[in-house]
Formats: C-alpha cells, structure tokens, sequence
C-alpha cells in the first residue's frame, strides 16, 4: 500500500472557496447566486450527490427534472440577516443553484431528495440496465 505525500492529501481534504455562479441569463430575484459544492458517491446500484447549502431551509429548495436535468435552486431568506453587522464572516450569504445533466443510466422516475441541515442529499437510482452483474462462465 503506497503512503500518500502529506501535502498530497492536505491539498485534497483542503476545502475551495464558494463560486459565484455565473449567469448567462436574467435572474428575478437579487443578490448574489452561488454554486453549492457537491460530492458524489457511487455504489453498484445509486449515485448518491451530497450539496452544501448552509442556510437553505427545506421549503426554500426547488429540485426539478426536465429533459434529463436536474436543477437544484436554494434559496436565503434575505431577512434574517438584515440589521446584523457583522465581526468576521467567512462566507458570503446567498441563493444556491446548480444544473446536472443526467444519462439513461439513471432511473430518473426514482430519485429521491432529502433536506436536513442546509446539507441536500440526492439519491440516483441506477437503471437496470447501468447495474453491474456477474455473468456466469460456462
């Protein structure tokens, strides 16, 4: 088993800064949007995708498929943060969206969503034909 070099796996486990997503079209709500990063998963028959959107409460998620698709939109309530100065921040506030275009390979009538502390987990059921089988030697 090779050791991974120290500064190897601190680059790796290092966390990026939020991007700001750059919209090509208007937008109807102000602010500023971000794109919320995501880890995926796979297993032999899911992909799982994990989002982070701190401050994104259940009922402020949009999660719509259309044409193999899947848009993710959060939004902040702007109102819980009007009146606060702040002393340090390490983030910025904002909305959350993000696309993903999905393959045949997932069964898109199956996925599920799942909200819980501003963390978004999305469960991609495989289709049956994507799944890996052992195939049997005669």
């Amino acid at each position: 088993m090779k050791r991974r070099d120290s500064n190897e796996q601190q680059q790796r486990t290092r966390p990026r800064e939020k991007q700001e997503l750059k919209a090509s079209e208007e937008r109807t709500y102000s602010g500023k949007c971000f794109v919320p990063k995501a880890d995926i998963f796979e297993t032999d028959k899911e992909l799982y995708v994990i989002l982070d959107m701190p401050g994104v409460s259940k009922n402020a998620l949009n999660v719509n498929l259309e044409n193999s698709v899947l848009n993710i939109e959060g939004h902040i309530e702007a109102g819980r943060y009007e009146g606060l100065e702040p002393r340090y921040t390490e983030y910025n506030v904002g909305h959350y969206a993000r696309n993903f275009t999905l393959s045949n390979a997932i069964d898109q009538g199956r996925i599920q969503a799942q909200m819980s502390n501003g963390v978004l987990r999305l469960t991609l059921p495989k289709a049956e034909s994507a799944r890996s089988r052992k195939v049997q030697v005669k």
